[in-house]
């Protein structure tokens, strides 16, 4: 006779797979935001989170919340929300994002070939797309009423958090009454022998570091204190809401390609979602846990800097410049002299004319070197000295 756990598991096995498989298959050209392949998935979405019994969430009745992307060419992106209610004072947000670059229009693929490919984006982030629909359906029958759970699959993410920036802008729940967020992104490469699992966002609250032990059973965690990072955790760590991050990780795949469903371990996606319902289960019997600021923002899986600025940008602004949307303490722009809303218009010889342009001026730059900034406060222009 076959246990009950593990007829459960295979069941969720079974749908982890075919998630992956039908999100990261080629007729959906690499879910790039705004395209026909964005409403292919969004449609999957919304089904899944139907079937599961998940009270759609977003504008008319629908469980779609559109937002603009501001950018060359005019897009509308959609999340994907869906909702539990327990007629709760407070509620839990579990996000991932599930749009990818499509052939790479959006100059963000590591591939450098002549022809155009599209890029599937299974790790990134059908992994964690198909984790979030599995938590929906184990959370509408998991007994756990003590929170709401708000479940959202963001799109605009790999052309700067445009989804989660726009949902915490204009959640359904304000923002005092969010309990904490847990995003997964790239979730599905567990490497089985390191078995290295990163947690982001364990500063954000004193009660992670009671439950996120560092020598877990099944797993190598690996910490990262920051609230902020490359994806959606940091639109609500932005918001004095508590975070948690799941990754397991980089490789060689990313960006390109080659991220294909056949490269998932999905017994490790399994054990994940194992691991992030037992942190539901366990915050299930505390009170409302208490935020915390974290000092340092984690330079994250994109960026290989040898220096930081310190800054939160805000990734929805148009230009020109950078929109300084929070400043870390203690790094180079707050001893600038740098506040939060200011716009970066130069660094150094380098003209910003956006985000992008930004990053590849960061990385001209070593560490110990002294340059200027021209920075827009209000209507003055200001010249101030950095040190890196």
């Amino acid at each position: 006779m076959v246990a009950q756990g593990s007829k459960e598991d295979n069941k969720t096995l079974e749908r982890l797979k075919s998630s992956v498989s039908y999100l990261a298959d080629d007729k959906l050209e690499g879910r790039r935001t705004g395209t026909a392949g964005e409403k292919l998935a969004s449609e999957y979405i919304s089904q899944q989170f139907k079937k599961a019994g998940l009270q759609p969430l977003g504008t008319s009745g629908s469980y779609l919340q559109p937002f603009d992307v501001k950018g060359t060419e005019k897009r509308t992106g959609h999340n994907v929300v869906g909702f539990i209610d327990n007629k709760a004072a407070y509620t839990i947000v579990l996000g991932a994002h599930y749009d990818h670059l499509g052939y790479g229009e959006d100059k963000n693929s590591m591939y450098h070939g002549d022809s155009a490919q599209i890029h599937n984006g299974a790790d990134d982030n059908a992994s964690g797309t198909s984790a979030l629909i599995e938590l929906g359906y184990w959370l509408k029958n998991a007994g756990l009423k003590k929170y709401n759970f708000i479940l959202v699959a963001f799109s605009g993410e790999e052309l700067g958090l445009f989804g989660s920036k726009y949902f915490a802008e204009n959640s359904p729940v304000a923002a005092s009454n969010i309990n904490y967020m847990i995003n997964m992104d790239m979730v599905g490469r567990l490497n089985d022998s390191t078995r290295g699992l990163s947690v982001g966002g364990y500063g954000t609250s004193p009660v992670w570091s009671e439950l996120i032990n560092k020598d877990d059973k099944e797993f190598t965690i690996k910490i990262d204190s920051s609230g902020t990072g490359p994806s959606d955790h940091t639109s609500f760590y932005l918001k004095d809401i508590p975070v948690l991050f799941f990754f397991t990780g980089t490789h060689k795949d990313y960006h390109k390609p080659s991220d294909d469903a056949d490269k998932i371990n999905y017994n490790g996606m399994l054990k994940i979602v194992g691991y992030i319902k037992n942190v539901l289960k366990a915050t299930n019997a505390k009170d409302k846990i208490a935020f915390t600021k974290t000092r340092e923002v984690h330079s994250g899986m994109r960026s290989s800097f040898k220096v930081t600025l310190g800054v939160m940008l805000d990734y929805t602004f148009a230009g020109p410049g950078i929109y300084v949307d929070a400043i870390t303490e203690d790094r180079p722009a707050e001893k600038a002299g740098v506040v939060a809303k200011d716009i970066i218009l130069q660094l150094g010889e380098f003209p910003l004319a956006d985000v992008q342009e930004y990053m590849k001026a960061l990385s001209k730059f070593e560490k110990g070197q002294t340059t200027n900034l021209k920075v827009k406060r209000g209507d003055k222009e200001l010249l101030l000295p950095v040190t890196f």
